[in-house]
């Protein structure tokens, strides 16, 4: 088995000591959970190892250094599942090899497609019998993998199905990049419509608060950004990370000099309604949230992305995107407005259209741009807030 992990990124911030309960038990109103549950880890992965430690743990086995850029070649460059294809490593190598670099990971359990295809979702098992879910989505002009950081979050914001099931556990690198590889193999083998076709950009807006696992995923967007063969040669522009405002983290994020796109989930420019949408804001509020992202823009000059879900009778009223206005005014940023996305047994649901385009108006004439989010798999419980990995 591969040597431990010794990921180059740096250790995530401290977090103030919270009670920390098992997913089992969903979490009180209110409740967050900063640290993940201990559990057993995954096996360990050539996506979890830079490519000098790929190198030096082949090395420590017995193998020869230079098998594990080809085997990184096959994962990265061709995308490779199965060693027979590794032709260029002697056959009775390559099972050997691939138990050591590429074990398995995610087990698909369940795949529902919406939108004429485009819109595929993946219910996947780990190891250890958790499950998470990863969505692609494929555009004219692009292809999207949304995937998971953790299995569940611990965030605990109410209108999130995520969130009010708890947090199980972080996922390793290997387990989050896995995810973009296997949409990659997806594309290029033709079976979305369109033809065959590439991931082009990754958003970490599925299952999980991404930097409170953040490590893990700060080792998934250097594999992904990486060079193939080292990893999968994607444009940091083209990856968001989000967050609901883990303001230390964010700090380590603008030191990290990765010029991803950071979108924060806002979803209230006042305090006292946020503390409620989004309960981390007890720690952090709306003002030092806000500070950290024009930090991150004024260090990395990538637009800040405000995701704000539009919750009728809640947070839509015109006062409200007047105060929002004013706070976003003049800076690097864009509004992502999402009309809510019904979860079960939700009291909430989306705001009405005339308040929706108000909303909209009003931010326009503060002079900020704003779109609204074009949703996509609804119906098939993939959109934003609605991933549970329910098992049916």
């Amino acid at each position: 088995m591969v040597s431990p992990q010794s990921d180059t990124a740096s250790e995530a911030p401290e977090t103030p000591a919270v009670d920390v309960e098992i997913a089992s038990q969903p979490p009180r109103p209110g409740e967050l959970t900063f640290s993940a549950p201990r559990r057993a880890k995954p096996p360990r992965h050539l996506a979890d190892l830079s490519a000098p430690e790929r190198k030096k743990a082949l090395a420590e086995l017995g193998h020869q250094g230079f098998r594990a850029a080809q085997v990184s070649q096959h994962y990265f460059g061709h995308l490779a599942d199965d060693p027979a294809q590794w032709t260029d490593i002697p056959a009775a190598k390559r099972e050997e090899l691939a138990g050591v670099l590429t074990p398995k990971l995610l087990t698909p359990i369940n795949e529902q497609t919406a939108d004429a295809g485009t819109t595929r979702k993946t219910l996947w098992r780990l190891f250890d019998g958790a499950t998470v879910e990863s969505v692609l989505m494929r555009y004219r002009d692009r292809t999207t993998m949304c995937v998971s950081s953790q299995a569940g979050c611990g965030m605990n914001c109410p209108f999130c199905a995520t969130g009010q099931a708890g947090l199980t556990r972080n996922m390793s690198t290997g387990e989050i990049v896995e995810q973009v590889v296997a949409g990659a193999r997806t594309m290029a083998r033709g079976e979305v419509p369109g033809g065959p076709g590439r991931v082009s950009n990754v958003v970490f807006m599925g299952m999980g608060e991404p930097l409170a696992n953040y490590k893990a995923v700060i080792g998934a967007v250097r594999r992904l950004t990486e060079p193939v063969p080292d990893g999968l040669g994607l444009s940091a522009r083209h990856i968001t990370v989000s967050t609901v405002g883990l303001v230390p983290a964010m700090e380590k994020l603008t030191n990290e000099g990765i010029p991803v796109t950071l979108a924060v989930s806002l979803h209230a420019p006042d305090d006292e309604l946020r503390d409620t949408l989004v309960p981390v804001n007890t720690r952090w509020k709306v003002s030092e949230v806000l500070d950290a992202a024009w930090r991150y823009a004024a260090v990395t000059k990538r637009r800040v992305s405000i995701e704000y879900a539009l919750i009728k009778d809640i947070n839509d009223q015109a006062w409200r995107a007047d105060r929002l206005g004013r706070m976003l005014r003049n800076k690097l940023v864009h509004v992502n407005l999402i009309p809510l996305n019904p979860t079960p047994g939700s009291k909430w649901t989306a705001s009405r259209p005339q308040d929706e385009a108000e909303f909209v108006r009003r931010l326009q004439e503060w002079g900020v741009p704003v779109t609204v989010r074009d949703t996509r798999g609804r119906d098939i419980d993939g959109a934003c807030g609605q991933l549970a990995a329910a098992v049916k």
